[in-house]
């Protein structure tokens, strides 16, 4: 399958792995662009010399394109940009902020720029800034989200913008992949799939805390501050709740709320805390029941994809 996403950055797969903060390392980035799809660094509020280590590390696994998420919001985001430019990253995406001021040195150092986008306004100004593609992410996804569901995103974006379109947040198998390409998307982008990869190094708890999902296991928290964050339900999940609660009857302040998010992502994925700490995952963890390689996801996805629209072409094939 080509797509103007594989050919644009010269990978085999139109599937990126997501640029999870804690999660996305250079081993887990290096997996997926060495066996075909595009690896995604998730640099998150990271210093610079973190960053580089996880870049060198998939330099020493894969001589394939990769990428880097950048935090606009980031502390350390000058030096993150600086760091891409100097050690010549193909591909950058960007999320929380407006990559506007770093598009022309992006570019002049041959760097694809894809932001994360919630909506077609967004979309749109990402276009006219420059951006080559755009992830047009839905409220289904894991972390941080919006308020429009993929499914009506994904459509309304692709009819808004010229350039390819990158369909995120609730797939993480070939039929979830076929339907965001019947939507105009030109490649999908996995999160929660990716985190219990056998070369994810996430702690075994928080993997299993996904493996175990049922359907309804994501809550939504933080909304009443304008953050919200999905997660899977925990104790954690239940103080927001109640925080939120006491928010609204005025007995809160959005920084105690806040406060409660401090390191909550770092003491799940690192330390395994998956009680007290942030399950970050997708609604669709209900779909996750096994550790595969990155490789054994990729060729699932991919020829899952193939199938199911192969069948449908079939099946519609008379009218």
């Amino acid at each position: 399958m080509k797509t103007r996403i594989t050919e644009l950055l010269n990978i085999n797969y139109p599937i990126f792995q997501g640029g999870m903060a804690w999660v996305a390392d250079g081993d887990l980035a290096g997996a997926v662009s060495n066996a075909g799809g595009l690896g995604i660094i998730g640099g998150g509020n990271a210093p610079k010399e973190v960053v580089k280590a996880n870049i060198d590390k998939v330099k020493a696994i894969t001589n394939k394109p990769f990428g880097v998420n950048i935090m606009l919001l980031s502390p350390f985001v000058e030096d993150i940009v600086d760091l891409v430019i100097e050690e010549g990253v193909k591909v950058v995406t960007t999320g929380a902020g407006n990559p506007g001021k770093y598009m022309e040195r992006f570019h002049n150092a041959g760097i694809t720029v894809i932001p994360v986008v919630p909506s077609v306004a967004l979309a749109k100004r990402m276009e006219k800034l420059g951006a080559d593609a755009v992830i047009a992410e839905g409220m289904e996804a894991g972390g941080h989200i919006g308020k429009l569901t993929t499914m009506t995103l994904v459509r309304q974006v692709a009819d808004a913008v010229s350039i390819p379109v990158i369909g995120a947040g609730g797939v993480a198998d070939g039929r979830g992949a076929a339907a965001m390409f019947m939507l105009g998307a030109e490649a999908v982008q996995i999160g929660t799939r990716f985190v219990v990869a056998k070369e994810s190094n996430a702690h075994q708890n928080f993997k299993d805390k996904i493996l175990k999902a049922k359907d309804i296991d994501t809550v939504v928290s933080a909304s009443v501050v304008g953050h919200p964050v999905r997660a899977i339900k925990n104790k954690l999940a239940t103080a927001y709740n109640q925080a939120e609660k006491d928010f609204l009857a005025g007995k809160k302040s959005a920084e105690e709320i806040e406060e409660l998010g401090a390191g909550a992502l770092r003491n799940a994925v690192v330390d395994g805390d998956v009680v007290n700490g942030s399950v970050m995952a997708g609604q669709i963890a209900g779909l996750v029941s096994k550790e595969e390689t990155c490789a054994e996801i990729l060729e699932d996805i991919y020829l899952g994809a193939a199938k199911v629209i192969k069948e449908e072409a079939a099946r519609w094939s008379d009218i």
